[in-house]
């Protein structure tokens, strides 16, 4: 990073940046590739570019775009959701197909259905990834439907990895993809968004009316350069702790966990005798941090500052609350 080439990137001249956002277009087929500070802001950017006022999004119903991004969607857009409820985050071609709405032949009572989004991984669903053939029935359906198709990419690597699928091949059927630089790739900043060319220069346009463009930003590329070439491969350590970790928990009788889900790097689990919001404290006691996603259940994430030895103490850990 302190060695990086660097120029103005609100000018489109820093080398740096550049290269970053050709690597990933490259990556997944695409034309063009759009540097931003956040995966919230590349998820924005993409909505709006692909949507006007008064359209309608189909995600997800625990989709990030729904749950976790400020409802940009509508502030931003100026859209309505709406929200087919999955198995473990994970949309279908039949949700999706009875989702879209569109306002002709409706009398006006409905918004235009326009853009389908769909999350790979599966955050809610704890780091679930589609099959590659319902990815492309999804896309077909929206198509069919005269939406554009957009992937909430925050860990599309991880995805990748444990499904086997190149990032081309899983994203080719989509007009744009969000991909974020400081999840399992473990980047400090940022997010590239990819699509065509004339979908990323419509792009530019509300990244900068966002606030998103920054000037010399190539030292944050140069780290998301980094990851790409070393940090891709290396995430099936991650995956084989999470499975670890969900293993022995499957194996407590006082927390409980669907191992089946645990495809990747997230393990959602419960305990039968506090809250989620205890079971959290009492890990962060004992210098675990974890998130409490709900009510009942918290989320444990590995990536690649995790060693075997941490997960034998989160192991350790859970195993005492009982």
């Amino acid at each position: 990073m302190a060695n990086a080439e660097v120029g103005d990137d609100v000018l489109g001249d820093d080398p740096t940046v550049q290269r970053l956002e050709s690597m990933i277009a490259e990556m997944c087929g695409k034309e063009a590739g759009l540097f931003v500070p956040s995966g919230t802001m590349s998820n924005a950017v993409a909505l709006k570019t692909h949507t006007v006022p008064g359209d309608e999004i189909v995600t997800e119903r625990y989709s990030h775009i729904y749950l976790y991004e400020g409802g940009g969607y509508a502030a931003l857009c100026g859209s309505s959701i709406a929200l087919p409820e999955g198995v473990n985050g994970l949309l279908t071609p039949e949700l999706v197909q009875h989702a879209i709405r569109k306002q002709s032949g409706s009398q006006s009572h409905y918004p235009d259905g326009s853009l389908v989004c769909v999350e790979n991984t599966a955050n809610r669903g704890g780091g679930t990834c589609y099959e590659q053939d319902v990815l492309d029935a999804i896309a077909e359906v929206s198509k069919a439907k005269n939406c554009s198709t957009h992937i909430d990419g925050a860990r599309i690597f991880n995805a990748s990895v444990a499904t086997n699928t190149s990032l081309t091949r899983m994203t080719q059927n989509y007009d744009s993809v969000s991909i974020c630089l400081s999840k399992g790739l473990g980047a400090p900043v940022g997010s590239v968004l990819v699509g065509s060319e004339e979908f990323i220069e419509q792009a530019h346009r509300w990244r900068k009316m966002f606030g998103g463009g920054m000037r010399q930003s190539g030292i944050l590329a140069a780290a998301g350069i980094y990851a790409l070439e070393n940090n891709i491969q290396r995430m099936e350590e991650d995956h084989r702790r999470a499975k670890t970790i969900a293993q022995a928990i499957d194996e407590m009788d006082h927390v409980s966990v669907d191992a089946d889900a645990v495809q990747t790097n997230m393990v959602y689990f419960s305990a039968n005798d506090y809250s989620a919001s205890e079971v959290s404290q009492k890990m962060a006691q004992a210098g675990i941090d974890m998130f409490d996603i709900s009510p009942t259940h918290c989320r444990i994430v590995t990536h690649l500052h995790i060693t075997d030895q941490d997960v034998q103490n989160v192991i350790d850990t859970l195993s005492a609350l009982g």
